[in-house]
């Protein structure tokens, strides 16, 4: 560890889904008594194998955090971050208080439980345009559905294997030449993230 608020940042992958980002939550930090005013913590994330892959540091102001850390520690082009996020607290409806992070993204300030490093600033979802991989798989499933559909209803075989059908006879061209441009934008869209999904399969299984 390279001290205080080191870690390796630039070996982040998959930043279009909020599993693929290292994140910050809130509420954790509230159950575990880390929210104090006045007090420093250390925040790390770990590999399967136990050792440390990178580390923020925490400062507890009066309604806001001040996180540090280093970008691409190590190298010549290392850059020291330091920046504030403000904290706001609700009322619970069985008692006590919740905390929220106040998204420190320019012109957001959006009242979130959780923060996410897809890239130098720890900001919202809605910042970085991630979406969880549930939201992405279903994405792809609706694609596939559309196209196979759109082949079904030209008389054509489903599956995004075989090819787009002809024209039937009693079609308009116009008609036909529509439902092509989208049969086919959804078929290549949903082989497309069909294939980042095997992917990312397949680099999982090479890390075990």
């Amino acid at each position: 560890m390279g001290g205080r608020g080191s870690g390796n940042w630039y070996r982040l992958s998959k930043k279009d889904t909020v599993e693929g980002c290292r994140s910050l939550d809130v509420n954790r930090w509230h159950r575990e008594g880390l929210l104090r005013p006045g007090q420093w913590f250390g925040w790390a994330w770990k590999r399967d194998d136990g050792k440390e892959e990178a580390s923020i540091g925490v400062t507890v102001l009066p309604d806001a955090i001040e996180l540090s850390y280093t970008m691409r520690p190590g190298m010549e082009d290392a850059e020291k971050v330091r920046y504030i996020v403000p904290i706001t607290w609700t009322e619970c409806n069985y008692g006590g208080r919740r905390p929220w992070f106040v998204c420190p993204g320019s012109g957001c300030g959006r009242r979130v439980g959780k923060l996410y490093l897809g890239g130098k600033y720890f900001l919202c979802r809605h910042c970085y345009d991630l979406v969880y991989e549930s939201q992405r798989e279903n994405r792809a499933y609706r694609l596939m559905r559309k196209a196979q559909k759109i082949q079904e209803r030209l008389g054509g075989r489903t599956g995004l294997m075989y090819s787009f059908p002809d024209k039937p006879k009693w079609m308009h061209w116009d008609t036909y030449n529509r439902l092509k441009w989208e049969g086919l934008r959804a078929k290549n869209e949903a082989l497309m993230a069909a294939l980042e999904t095997f992917g990312q399969i397949k680099k999982a299984l090479e890390r075990t």
